[in-house]
């Protein structure tokens, strides 16, 4: 199925699970899978219970340790999408099953608590999230990611959140109390500014102009905001790099990253067919490209390089964005320093 025939979706491909000897089909009539007998299939959200309420993360090209993800899958429908294979871990396949089914960490929140109650605890800075996005849709409805960041005050504990979504303008509360004794960064995930585009490449995310508007109500509220461009994908967006950074900046944002797009496991299938559905004329160069910056393979597991590649286009990328980031960033800006000493928890706050 192609993603058209499912609204919202960035795919309507299910390659299955690797992890399952044998998959279940479908059954049409002559065995035709045929759109009209297709409906647009509904979001389902599974409660689960998880160990812990953090992620360890020991990868050394990423800047924080600690991670914490009150859902899996999302709904966000990013093609390119390096969550995806992790679906599987689960029992969902890693296409159309990454974005219908939301398991939900519904006791997070308390574990996390108990977690910074331990007297052996140090704290990190928390990226919320590592794994899927914790302003999804979903969070309209659990009000997880909220309920963390309210922990997160309590304990005066620094926390980074990553988000795609307009729906953190919600929790704008608590982020500027956050703000205001040093425990935040927000940083909005911002790769493109053609909306038309936005609705192919990851459709139930907010337009680029909202974020960018959010990024200037929170300059002027005093809440720490900075940009990714992520992912670039060579053919698709990477014309748009100089003006996102120029139009962030001028909304007051402090700081800009980026990566390049890899393609593990499963997602190179989902984005090839992707490609060949929106952009059939461009597919062999594009994935050309992102192999070439990968060492001639469209994953990349290889720290380091895996997120900002190799070879003449990485390198004509990493240009464009510093002299994007010279020209519109002012010389002094940057992300204040999280304070750590205010830290509230090892037992001096009692649980209830």
């Amino acid at each position: 199925m192609k993603a058209a025939d499912f609204k919202g979706r960035g795919t309507g491909h299910q390659p299955g699970n690797k992890y399952e000897k044998a998959s279940l089909v479908q059954e049409h009539i002559e065995g035709i899978d045929l759109p009209e007998y297709e409906e647009n299939p509904p979001t389902k959200f599974i409660n689960v219970n998880t160990k812990s309420a953090l992620s360890v993360n020991d990868s050394p090209d990423l800047p924080l340790n600690y991670s914490v993800n009150p859902y899996q899958g999302c709904e966000h429908g990013c093609i390119y999408c390096y969550s995806r294979n992790s679906h599987q871990n689960w029992g969902y396949d890693s296409g159309l099953g990454f974005e219908t089914n939301i398991l939900v960490k519904t006791g997070l929140p308390t574990q996390l608590k108990k977690q910074f109650e331990k007297k052996n605890y140090q704290p990190q800075t928390i990226m919320l999230s590592g794994n899927t996005d914790c302003y999804q849709p979903a969070e309209s409805k659990y009000k997880l990611t909220r309920r963390i960041l309210e922990t997160c005050l309590e304990y005066k504990h620094p926390v980074s959140v990553v988000t795609k979504n307009s729906l953190i303008e919600r929790d704008t509360d608590i982020l500027k109390a956050l703000s205001e004794r040093n425990l935040l960064h927000v940083y909005f995930s911002i790769n493109h500014l053609d909306n038309k585009l936005k609705l192919l490449l990851e459709p139930r995310t907010a337009v680029a102009q909202k974020k960018i508007a959010l990024i200037r109500k929170f300059s002027e509220l005093g809440i720490p905001s900075g940009i990714m461009v992520a992912p670039i994908i060579p053919g698709i967006n990477t014309e748009a790099i100089p003006q996102i950074i120029q139009l962030a900046a001028e909304a007051g944002a402090r700081k800009v990253g980026y990566t390049v797009v890899r393609l593990n496991g499963q997602v190179k299938e989902l984005f090839r067919n992707w490609m060949e559905e929106h952009f059939p004329d461009r597919t062999d160069k594009v994935m050309h490209q992102i192999e070439a910056f990968h060492g001639g393979k469209a994953n990349d597991t290889e720290w380091g390089r895996r997120l900002k590649g190799e070879g003449v286009l990485a390198k004509s990328i990493s240009d464009l964005v510093q002299l994007s980031i010279r020209k519109y960033l002012p010389k002094e800006s940057k992300m204040p320093s999280l304070d750590f000493s205010q830290f509230k928890g090892n037992g001096q706050l009692k649980i209830f």
